[in-house]
């Protein structure tokens, strides 16, 4: 009786001779010879769609940016628990620094460790682009050439160790989810939601921006979290994409309902028009996602085309996708691949072929919207000016050099930029339903004393000190003091005058009869 080929031949002491056969043998064969005849100086797209290790995965990206210097470059966002390398790659024309208007992206793999098919894709994406350039790619050399694109294939290394033990036929739904403290890492942000929720109805409560409350870090925080809390901080994305197994299907936020004891309600940020369009970019590129006919995984999104709101799906608090959208300018979306985890290395080619297309329909959809630059009048850029758009109660921030970048749809807007000790200034713009990249609306702000808020500023010259008229073309001549609650010429105020005095607020002169 032949030995089942996933064991290994050498380690249990058996030859071909007592039955030890693996089928995948000359397939391997043949790509290491098609690899060993390869010379380094000439550009080839030649992928081995084979799982990878986590030192099999760093040599690949290594020797990716070496073949590519010119426009990547590898670098370490962190350490996971147990000390393994979170390592990252980016392509850009201009690799190590953020370029004024190029936006960036990032794509997030193995989030989960025994969901491993979106690390493998963005190891062969990591490639192909890389490839593709050098050959010549007309479409790969503008897509490098005009952003950042940043991709972490694994996010959580030490649970995928775990899973990758027990290969894909035993592996389960949840060996090597966790990382190795045991934590859920798309539980393991920050509930920024949640303090949405609670203060949404309060007047000028922002819904951006929103920082991390300081009891956050008396819980447990994963270092793998707190690698890529950092990374987002640091780096001013526009778009992300985090990839998934279970389903095919794609969410985007909120992923937390809105109503505490419903786990499945539509809870839609500001945004939502823009995330769709986003999810649709994806699904629709995808070979089957948006295609009704597909056999699903369980959950039933005919309707949908392919796409969910998280919380609509199921609800959770601590995401990443929430945390992204609350704390920073970036729009993420959760792509899930398919409904097997860890699916065979027979799949991982036709696997690459569904999604090739609609990962890079992904990364060319940043360049839609607006983006532009805010200076003040001596042409210096404004870090940290906001950038609002009228109906959507969510802000942008400018940049180190004052540029920023709004995903938008089509149609007609009404733009806002300000600055803590600038003026507003507003325009109105039009979006057609087809451009090729984003529009180009700039600002030039200029400075105000803001040694007081706007609201505190009440009479700041001292125009009104009297409440006593004098005669028209008569100079006004100072008064005496006069004592709390008396009026013009000494007479006592009005019934009314004392709650506006008790609330600690400017009274109403103007109403005062001989004022």
């Amino acid at each position: 009786m032949a030995w089942p080929y996933f064991l290994d031949c050498d380690r249990f002491f058996a030859g071909e001779q007592e039955g030890c056969h693996d089928p995948l043998a000359p397939l391997r064969a043949r790509q290491e010879v098609a690899f060993s005849n390869l010379s380094p100086d000439e550009p080839s797209t030649i992928i081995q769609f084979t799982y990878h290790s986590n030192s099999q995965m760093y040599s690949v990206l290594k020797r990716t940016a070496a073949k590519c210097s010119h426009i990547s470059r590898t670098y370490s966002i962190g350490r996971s628990t147990e000390g393994k390398d979170l390592l990252a790659i980016e392509f850009t024309d201009n690799p190590g620094g953020h370029e004024l208007l190029e936006p960036e992206i990032k794509l997030v793999g193995n989030m989960h460790g025994n969901e491993v098919l979106g690390r493998q894709l963005l190891l062969y994406l990591a490639q192909y682009l890389c490839s593709e350039y050098l050959l010549g790619n007309q479409r790969i050399q503008t897509l490098v050439n005009t952003t950042r694109i940043h991709i972490l294939a694994s996010m959580n290394p030490d649970g995928y160790e775990l899973a990758a033990a027990e290969g894909h036929e035993l592996n389960g739904w949840t060996v090597g989810r966790t990382n190795a403290q045991n934590l859920d890492l798309n539980r393991n942000f920050p509930d920024l939601t949640s303090i949405l929720y609670r203060n949404r109805r309060i007047k000028r409560f922002r819904t951006d921006h929103i920082p991390i409350p300081d009891s956050y870090w008396f819980g447990k925080v994963a270092s793998e979290t707190y690698a890529v809390m950092k990374w987002i901080r640091s780096v001013p994305f526009v778009q992300s994409a985090s990839l998934h197994g279970g389903e095919l299907v794609i969410s985007y936020p909120f992923d937390f309902s809105r109503h505490l004891h419903e786990e499945r309600m539509f809870s839609p940020t500001p945004d939502e028009q823009a995330f769709k369009q986003l999810a649709r970019t994806y699904a629709d590129s995808h070979a089957s996602m948006a295609d009704n006919n597909t056999e699903r995984c369980g959950a039933s999104f005919i309707r949908s085309g392919g796409i969910i709101n998280g919380a609509l799906w199921y609800s959770f608090p601590g995401g990443m996708s929430d945390f992204n959208y609350l704390h920073t300018n970036c729009l993420e979306i959760t792509v899930e691949l398919g409904c097997d985890k860890f699916p065979s290395e027979e799949e991982l080619y036709p696997e690459w072929l569904r999604n090739k297309e609609a990962l890079l329909s992904f990364m060319e959809s940043v360049h839609r919207g607006i983006k532009g630059v805010v200076k003040d009048e001596e042409g210096y850029g404004i870090k940290g000016a906001s950038i609002s758009v009228r109906g959507i109660r969510k802000d942008v921030t400018t940049a180190e050099e004052g540029d920023y970048w709004r995903l938008m749809n089509s149609g007609t807007h009404i733009i806002t930029a300000s600055a803590k000790g600038y003026s507003k200034v507003s325009k109105r713009i039009y979006l057609p339903a087809h451009m090729e990249k984003a529009g180009r609306v700039n600002f030039v702000l200029k400075k105000v004393n803001s040694s007081l808020d706007t609201y505190e500023r009440f009479d700041p010259y001292n125009h009104f000190q009297s409440y006593g008229r004098s005669e028209p073309g008569e100079p006004r001549e100072p008064r005496e003091p006069r004592e709390p609650g008396m009026g013009a010429e000494g007479q006592e105020k009005p019934w009314w005058w004392n709650y506006f005095t008790q609330a600690g607020v400017s009274a109403p002169t103007w109403l005062l009869r001989n004022f």
